[in-house]
């Protein structure tokens, strides 16, 4: 069953067992988790960071944005969690997907551009690393 709110519970670690209409969120290891609001069962992750999804804890509801597109699931289904209230979102294509994926991978490469400008070499190795990593998925996508 569609889901149309969602109540926050703050946990250290998500539990195995999701309940639906409610965002647990670990504030410790960055993520926010949930069962999918069309129904499907799915277990939906969002990382909370800059380059993924901001949560916030508002008096009406828990939001995140941007939008939850769960692409690569079978329904996939697309919403916004806004001061704990579903808000559909229309269906994309294949063509949208895909343009999507390319624009948040190059996101996350100039964040990681821009963290690294100006830092030395030593002390950054997981950055360097992340850093090389989108690096090949940007050229994977617009170099093809």
């Amino acid at each position: 069953m569609k889901q149309s709110k969602f109540t926050l519970e703050v946990v250290e670690f998500i539990p195995e067992q999701l309940d639906d209409g409610i965002l647990y969120v670990s504030k410790k290891y960055s993520t926010a988790v949930h069962a999918c609001a069309c129904g499907c069962g799915e277990e939906v992750v969002t990382p909370l960071n800059p380059t993924d999804w901001i949560f916030k804890s508002e008096k009406a509801g828990p939001s995140l944005h941007p939008s939850v597109g769960n692409w690569s699931y079978k329904c996939q289904s697309h919403y916004f969690i806004r001061r704990g209230k579903v808000v559909w979102a229309g269906r994309w294509t294949s063509d949208q997907i895909t343009k999507e994926r390319a624009r948040d991978l190059s996101s996350k490469y100039h964040h990681f551009e821009d963290v690294n400008r100006g830092k030395k070499k030593t002390g950054i190795g997981l950055l360097i690393k992340a850093k090389s990593v989108l690096r090949q998925w940007y050229r994977k996508f617009f170099k093809s």
